[in-house]
């Protein structure tokens, strides 16, 4: 539906995109997922033709977007970070403005713009002026001009910032329904949104796609393991002795507990084996009570901490090399200028 090459966009001496690549297939909702200044609005602004990219391309349905661009924007929903509303027309009049924009055939708009206002639930406001109305119904105003035309693919930039919590719950519900019909691509740097919201996650960092999977796949993929915490009641070596007979785990972190006579223990296994019943009977037979057992699962939070730290630490040691590279081709200069000076 919408594939991307070698995108790239630059600012001077600032690579705002770098190089993305990534393909956007039908029926899902996708997730942007990055820090502020990672890229996210300027892709999305380069996948609508809003802005030219430096290098590479989008193909949407087909159409490339620099080349076709009338034909690529049909295919497309856009509700930006701050809607393009004019707030002294009434929510009716700005609909029907948006349907004439949008070269929506004059018979059919009366029923569009009905079934639209009704989607995102702002009938009962198409007589108000759009400036007299709360964040949240502006913000639904702003999503029912992307759907005009009913677009297969709804690209929405931080559809939820600045609302409140009830406002921000009734707009994640109104994006999932909209997903029955429509490719939906969100951009967030709000973890809880993305991971309610999202079937696919892709983290961006400095301009580049760091990760790009499901949330579930992301979590299996940092872990690499499945992970275990416990909290048992003995002598340290003799249960680190009965924990090392179960072949399936790899690795034992002992740290000592809050509770009296006890340890915390960290286990890991291979794999997606379930040592949870052989650690009871092992520690049952040694008359070593388990106090706590509980398995433990890696959150999106810790992906994306992971991940943009990591990018973020690479971008520096680069940063270094090229430092010192520059120091290492000045110094012979200086060397020389030393020795001219002493001639």
């Amino acid at each position: 539906m919408i594939e991307v090459k070698n995108l790239t966009k630059k600012y001077g001496n600032h690579m705002a995109v770098d190089h993305l690549n990534f393909c956007i297939e039908e029926g899902q909702i996708y997730g942007f997922l990055g820090p502020n200044g990672a890229g996210k609005s300027t892709t999305m602004n380069m996948i609508t033709g809003y802005i030219a990219s430096t290098e590479g391309t989008v193909v949407i349905n087909g159409h490339d977007i620099l080349e076709e661009p009338e034909e690529a924007k049909k295919c497309i929903g856009y509700l930006p970070e701050i809607p393009p509303l004019y707030f002294d027309m009434t929510v009716l009049e700005y609909l029907k403005f948006t349907a004439e924009l949008k070269k929506v055939e004059k018979k059919k708009r009366s029923a569009m713009i009905q079934d639209i206002m009704e989607t995102v639930r702002i009938t009962d406001m198409k007589n108000r002026l759009i400036k007299n109305l709360s964040k949240g119904y502006k913000q639904r105003v702003g999503l029912a001009q992307a759907l005009m035309g009913y677009p297969e693919i709804l690209i929405l930039d931080e559809p939820t910032v600045g609302l409140d919590p009830k406002q921000i719950i009734e707009i994640r519900d109104l994006i999932r329904s909209l997903s029955e019909k429509h490719t939906v691509i969100l951009s967030s740097h709000i973890l809880s949104e993305v991971s309610a919201v999202c079937d696919y996650v892709m983290i961006l960092s400095h301009g580049r796609l760091v990760a790009s999977d499901t949330p579930e796949n992301l979590a299996k993929l940092m872990e690499g393991e499945n992970a275990l915490e416990l909290t048992i009641k003995g002598k340290e070596n003799r249960i680190k002795a009965l924990l090392k007979e179960i072949a399936e785990i790899e690795e034992i972190q002992v740290s000592s507990s809050e509770e009296a006579g006890a340890v915390d223990i960290r286990l890991k296994t291979s794999g997606n084996a379930d040592v949870r019943e052989q650690v009871f009977f092992k520690m049952a037979q040694a008359d070593c009570p388990i106090l706590k057992m509980q398995s433990v699962h890696v959150s999106l939070e810790d992906i994306f901490l992971e991940l943009t730290s990591e990018e973020k630490e690479e971008q520096n040691a680069q940063e270094d090399v090229a430092q010192s590279q520059t120091e290492e081709l000045t110094e012979p200069d200086n060397e020389n200028q030393e020795e001219e000076q002493e001639d």
